[in-house]
């Protein structure tokens, strides 16, 4: 399902939440957004876990404020001031040219409030310590990066970016080019994959469906395969998905010649996620119980 997730909530703690509304034994979301954070947050229930690694691994688009003139501890306002810098306004002119240059494959350093691990430890938890280590620059993408709004002292932004990108580091990283330094304000995402924020559902609304039973909280749940949208879809025929449930790869004559691919079987509907294979065939890769 997918979630429009409130400001000041984690995303574990709206999980939760979610998982014992719809009373299932198997929960998790697509993507971490911080508390200061709202949007969508698709959340895959029973089944539907086996395919939240692609959703974790899709482009996402998130419109965000910064706040220009002062750094803090957590490259958002949660954090605390560590630095303010007085400044004259910046003309359109100026920020659009530091637009053009955070967009594009760049390097990013993550930030020490982030859950990648240093020697088994998460990086938040060191940085809770007062401790900061050393950490390596990664390659990222920001497709589209557009000056939506701005004033004397914030400039509003929206970004389509790859996974792995920290925009509370996008944020510093364009507060020191314009030499000010700036924090993330606010933070929404609108889309993930191929979900956007016209199919989001509110904590409010899910609780109030869960006061009328499951059937109405099942009608706001889209079908997992939906998740994999942007792949080919490929329908097996009676013998090859015989084969392909027994997890053994099969080929399917005019299927895709690579990449991953939408399994489908007569009787049965979806089956789950494949991969061709460089000979031809596609290998099971994340299958659904069948009944």
């Amino acid at each position: 399902m997918l979630l429009d997730k409130p400001v000041s909530l984690g995303s574990n703690q709206v999980l939760q939440r979610v998982k014992r509304l719809f009373k299932a034994r198997k929960a998790g979301h697509t993507g971490s957004l911080d508390k200061l954070a709202s949007g969508l947050l698709p959340i895959c229930l029973g089944e539907a876990t086996k395919f939240s690694t692609f959703l974790l691994n899709a482009d996402k688009r998130y419109q965000a404020v910064f706040q220009l003139g002062a750094t803090t501890t957590t490259g958002d306002a949660e954090g605390e001031v560590t630095e303010s810098k007085s400044f004259e306004p910046f003309a359109r002119a100026e920020l659009e040219a530091v637009v053009a240059r955070f967009t594009g494959e760049i390097d990013q350093i993550p930030p020490m409030h982030s859950a990648i691990k240093h020697k088994g430890q998460r990086l938040y938890k060191l940085a809770h310590r007062g401790l900061e280590v050393e950490r390596e620059p990664r390659r990222i993408t920001i497709h589209s990066l557009e000056l939506c709004d701005f004033g004397e002292d914030f400039i509003a932004v929206e970004v389509l970016c790859s996974k792995g990108t920290y925009i509370r580091t996008l944020a510093e990283d364009m507060g020191k080019a314009l030499g000010c330094g700036a924090h993330v304000k606010a933070l929404r995402r609108i889309a993930a994959g191929p979900f956007d924020a016209s199919q989001m559902v509110g904590l409010a609304r899910l609780e109030q469906l869960a006061d009328e039973g499951l059937d109405a909280l099942d009608s706001v749940l889209v079908p997992m395969e939906a998740a994999l949208a942007e792949w080919p879809e490929v329908r097996l025929p009676e013998n090859a998905a015989f084969y392909l449930k027994k997890g053994q790869p099969v080929l399917v004559p005019k299927s895709p010649t690579q990449g991953w691919v939408r399994l489908y079987a007569s009787g049965d509907g979806f089956l789950g996620a494949g991969e061709v294979l460089d000979d031809g065939r596609i290998a099971p890769r994340r299958l659904v119980a069948v009944s």
